[in-house]
């Protein structure tokens, strides 16, 4: 039993395609989104020309071929350049679109953490300088008993 057992198991682990059943094939949609049109220069999944058509076909090729995501962009990049890809780079300059909005973000919180604090200390400064709100007259006074009684 524990024979016939290992057999199956080394014959479903030495089958065919079952590597390519691990690793899940890319498709054009998912491509074409981080793509852009090296002519329009808008993402490849909207462009609308015959350069467009061509990049399309040639990652269409390249997915046909068994290609995965990375040696599709590593291809995309050695055929049209660096500008094909939707994202920039994540080292040299190109980091720096990653990292100045996330230190603006960040610094406009610290802002807030240092500013808030005063602006409300400062109102209620201004609240205690202005005192309570006026009382109404005497007059205004009777005038809203009167309306009061006649709802009850």
């Amino acid at each position: 039993m524990r024979r016939a057992l290992l057999i199956l198991a080394l014959a479903l682990a030495a089958a065919p395609g079952s590597a390519a059943a691990a690793t899940p094939r890319t498709s054009l949609p998912v491509m074409e989104r981080q793509f852009m049109c090296v002519t329009c220069k808008i993402p490849l999944n909207v462009a609308e020309s015959p350069q467009a058509d061509r990049e399309k076909s040639y990652i269409q090729e390249l997915i046909d071929r068994g290609d995965t995501e990375g040696q599709i962009k590593n291809a995309l990049v050695a055929q049209y350049g660096a500008a094909v890809l939707g994202l920039p780079g994540t080292h040299g300059f190109d980091l720096a679109a990653y990292l100045v909005p996330l230190a603006v973000v960040l610094g406009l919180i610290a802002l807030l953490v240092l500013l808030l604090p005063r602006w409300r200390r400062q109102a209620r400064e201004k609240a205690q300088r202005e005192g309570a709100p006026p009382l109404i007259s005497a007059a205004d006074a009777a005038r809203l008993e009167s309306d009061l009684a006649r709802f009850d």
